[in-house]
């Protein structure tokens, strides 16, 4: 069966219409089947004019919400109560203009402000990180928050995407914290969560990353093509050229997820949208089962430590549980030999 691709675009206003305005790329989408996930950067006519066109070729799109970049760009513990007035200012922008979605997106990153203050200089965010990491009040309030967006969504007839960090969830399933504090970062409650597992940027470990954490997923996020936020120079980063991205479809393909490609533009910019159209899902490709299990046992490394971090009354106890779970020499040699008794050489 072939898989049906949704594309991610994050462009502005003036760079969207450009890239819709001879219609050949809608005919591609047309073509592949394909659905849009929008970034909402603004709110304006011309962005309504574009997504009325998608709407009219019958281009499922999914409203990617976002956020002015001084205001933070990303939903974390800082912008939610943005993000609510957000999803009111895009409710009222959608009635305006007539427009019709598939789905709504919440992207879960950090705070592009302290991004930038972090590049800037680290050591003025350490505070505030502290705070965040012994006060935990801000993300209970800010969880709320979201989780009243999300039902909002849901009564408005939506269902809800979130996009999020893929190893979060190692954190998440040990029942601790400690990262989402560090971030800033929620769990919304969201009908869907697709992990951003965008190989252009993982290097020689990016497929381990992907096969590890790509198993068992509804849908999954795969990339880089090119293009994103302009924050210490990602979005300079190396695209995936067609070979890269042939593998990566296959093995999402493999895993049986539903597949989102990042981004739309830089699958244009390469002209990978025609031979997508004849793409062999079924062809071979080399499984990358090795690196996957190296990726597996850095993961069990990582909960376990996480672990520690929800119960830290174990760490006085834990180099005594650690040193009875090593055998002793004496027995090590007894195993070895078990002919050998005590007391004979």
């Amino acid at each position: 069966m072939v898989p049906r691709l949704n594309f991610a675009c994050e462009l502005a206003s003036a760079d969207l219409t450009a890239l819709f305005a001879d219609g050949s790329v809608i005919g591609r989408l047309v073509d592949l089947g394909a659905s849009v996930s929008l970034g909402l950067i603004d709110l304006s006519p011309e962005r309504a004019a574009v997504i009325r066109r998608l709407n009219t070729s019958g281009i499922p799109v999914t409203a990617w919400l976002l956020l002015p970049m001084d205001q933070g760009y990303w939903f974390n513990v800082n912008t939610a109560s943005l993000a609510t007035a957000r999803y009111a200012a895009f409710r009222a922008w959608t009635e305006e203009h007539g427009l019709v979605w598939d789905r709504i997106g919440l992207d879960l990153e950090p705070d592009t402000r302290e991004i930038k203050r972090l590049l800037a200089n680290r050591w003025t965010l350490i505070p505030s990180l502290l705070r965040r990491v012994v006060d935990d009040r801000a993300r209970t309030v800010a969880a709320r928050e979201f989780a009243a967006l999300v039902a909002s969504a849901h009564a408005d007839g939506y269902r809800v995407d979130s996009y999020v960090l893929p190893f979060l969830e190692d954190e998440l399933a040990v029942g601790a914290s400690l990262l989402h504090r560090l971030l800033g970062l929620v769990d919304v409650g969201a009908d869907r969560q697709l992990p951003m597992l965008y190989t252009s940027f993982m290097g020689s470990r990016g497929v381990g990353l992907l096969w590890s954490y790509g198993r068992r997923k509804r849908a999954i996020i795969v990339g880089s093509t090119g293009g994103g936020v302009p924050l210490g120079g990602t979005d300079q980063a190396r695209p995936l050229d067609w070979a890269e991205l042939s593998r990566d479809l296959r093995l999402a393909h493999r895993l049986g997820a539903e597949i989102a490609i990042y981004s739309l533009e830089g699958c244009v910019a390469q002209a990978f949208l025609e031979p997508l159209q004849r793409f062999d899902w079924d062809a071979p490709v080399a499984l990358p089962s090795a690196a996957g299990a190296a990726v597996d046992r850095w993961r069990a490394v990582a909960r376990g430590a996480l672990w520690v971090t929800k119960r830290p009354y174990v760490l006085p106890v834990l180099p005594a549980v650690c040193l009875a779970l090593l055998p002793s020499r004496r027995r090590r040699g007894q195993r070895a030999n078990p002919d050998v008794r005590p007391g004979h050489p």
